[in-house]
């Protein structure tokens, strides 16, 4: 289970800090819980369940509201799947764009790609129509091999 470390935390608690709020023990449980799923792209539901281990007193409101103020930070993006759920995942500095996925149309599965596949094609737009892109967002949907099998 791989924990913010000290640097990240310190971050994290200037970036709430700069907008009026604490990194409550709460907040910081919620954080964790979406770092130690890094790449299983949970809901709103699923990180409460999860953060409900660690602190049981922690209500479902909570939990909304500290996921819209991360996303606000720019801490986790929103990630629509086409399955009606809202779910999320980390933004990593690392990344100038949100990473591309697969998503299997038989059971759900996503795969992350990894790299961007855009970048060329980025360039062509921008110098094509002089429109700056800030990022993107690349979704493919079909037949995982598990279920191609």
């Amino acid at each position: 289970m791989s924990r913010l470390n000290s640097e990240e935390i310190n971050k994290l608690k200037e970036d709430l800090k700069e907008k009026g709020y604490k990194l409550t023990p709460q907040r910081r449980a919620i954080v964790d819980t979406i770092i130690s799923n890094e790449g299983s792209h949970l809901t709103v539901e699923e990180i409460y369940d999860q953060v409900k281990k660690d602190c049981p007193e922690i209500g479902l409101a909570t939990v909304y509201r500290t996921i819209v103020l991360l996303e606000e930070l720019g801490i986790i993006c929103k990630l629509d799947l086409n399955d009606g759920c809202s779910r999320y995942e980390l933004v990593h500095e690392d990344e100038t764009h949100r990473h591309h996925h697969l998503i299997c149309t038989k059971c759900g599965k996503v795969i992350e790609v990894e790299g961007d596949l855009l970048e060329s094609l980025e360039s062509d737009i921008e110098n094509k129509y002089k429109f700056k892109i800030e990022d993107h967002s690349v979704k493919f949907f079909g037949i995982c091999e598990e279920c191609s099998k």
